[in-house]
């Protein structure tokens, strides 16, 4: 029996140890070509998973937990990026343009899956799914094209900050849709989740300095330690009140500031990508390839749909910061990937009694959008100074109106 679970466990760290080394080529390999690695992930997962090429045997306890490290990770450095001082400022600044981008991308997707039959639970689901921009892809989009110090900045980000806070509202109201507990009790869920996020906030918002200073440490490793431990303590517990543990692990990213940050930043990092990678295979391992084409058009007209409305969303939200054109365009073309949020909000309808095609559709979007937007991104001042640069159409009757546009330098 010994030799026989050595056996499994040596099968288990060789599969694990090959899944590694994929994901570092996957990873090269959307470094190299400039795109997120998010959907090179979940491809992967799809080859491996149900119905792919072939199946790992190692414990699916094990990847479960991970994954949901993953996550908690991955939101937990998602609220780093805010300072309370920021976010109270986002919602003050930017609230007119939060509730434009919930209202123009949230209802596509409602829409969509009242149209396809779906039950309203579902509908909510890809609401979600539709409504959130990737942080992720976006933040490294804005890094790796020098963009972090644009004018249209400040603005893309107030944006991001507002739809990750509606996220603490947004998922605890959903789990407890998923739960069908009956109304009275539903209500009670929600009122108790909602008052133990908007409690976890205050205290990030008020007394975020004192987190830090009680998480500060001298050495890298106690840090480490301190603000892993907290982080998984808030995250739990707010999983167990029904808050969700992203949302709890986010507000607990907002509370780390000062000197702290940076630093947890550059600690935490590395076991943030490790465990978000694991996360958005585990995600796509779960999905049956042969699930996507009857989805594929379905998908591929909402991914129209809302890179349409999202980028009208930055247009606008850019537009009344004073912006001209082509930070306009930027702002609206970076707003339009998709990524980790979608896929965290997907996956809570695996396992449960929800649409069995919203799982292989938002993967489907997200594949579709997380590529696009990164894309669209790059070429957005190519295409707008081509645009600035075209000869101005040539007045009806003119004789010399194409001498003229011909000489004009614009």
């Amino acid at each position: 029996m010994l030799a026989a679970a050595s056996g499994d466990l040596g099968l288990a760290l060789i599969e694990l140890g090959a899944i590694a080394l994929g994901l570092a080529a996957l990873a090269r390999l959307s470094d190299r070509l400039g795109v997120s690695p998010i959907p090179a992930y979940v491809g992967a997962g799809l080859l491996f998973g149900q119905g792919g090429i072939v199946a790992p045997a190692f414990s699916s306890d094990f990847l479960e937990v991970a994954a949901e490290l993953g996550v908690v990770l991955l939101l937990f450095t998602l609220g780093l990026e805010y300072s309370p001082a920021e976010l109270e400022h986002s919602l003050r600044a930017g609230w007119r343009a939060g509730l434009v981008d919930l209202v123009a991308n949230a209802s596509p997707g409602f829409a969509a899956g009242m149209l396809l039959g779906w039950d309203t639970t579902a509908a909510v689901l890809l609401a979600g799914v539709t409504y959130i921009s990737s942080s992720g892809v976006v933040s490294k989009v804005l890094t790796d094209l020098g963009r972090l110090g644009n004018r249209e900045t400040p603005t893309v980000l107030t944006i991001l900050v507002i739809e990750d806070l509606v996220m603490a509202a947004y998922l605890p109201v959903v789990g407890v849709m998923l739960a069908a507990e009956p109304f009275d009790r539903a209500v009670v869920a929600v009122v108790l989740a909602l008052s133990t996020a908007a409690v976890v906030l205050v205290i990030a918002l008020r007394f975020g300095s004192h987190v830090s200073r009680a998480v500060a440490a001298r050495t890298d490793e106690a840090l480490l330690l301190g603000v892993l431990g907290l982080t998984l303590l808030v995250a739990g517990a707010a999983q167990a009140l029904e808050v969700s543990a992203a949302v709890g692990a986010f507000l607990v990213g907002i509370a780390v500031s000062g000197p702290v940050q940076e630093r947890v930043s550059n600690l935490i990092g590395p076991l943030r990508d490790l465990f978000a990678a694991i996360f958005f295979v585990l995600f796509s391992l779960r999905i049956d390839p042969a699930t996507l084409p009857p989805v594929l058009i379905a998908a591929a007209a909402l991914a129209v749909v809302t890179a349409v409305t999202k980028f009208g969303t930055g247009w606008w939200a850019a537009a009344r910061a004073g912006i001209q054109a082509r930070g306009r365009v930027r702002a609206g073309s970076i707003l339009i990937a998709r990524g980790e949020f979608s896929i965290v909000i997907a996956g809570l309808a695996i396992g449960a009694s929800v649409e069995p095609d919203l799982v292989p559709l938002s993967a489907a979007y997200v594949l579709i959008l997380a590529i696009a937007g990164p894309v669209l991104t790059r070429f957005a001042d190519p295409i707008t100074n081509r645009l600035r640069r075209a000869p101005a159409p040539r007045p009806a009757g003119s004789a010399d109106g194409a001498e003229e546009a011909q000489a004009s330098p614009r």
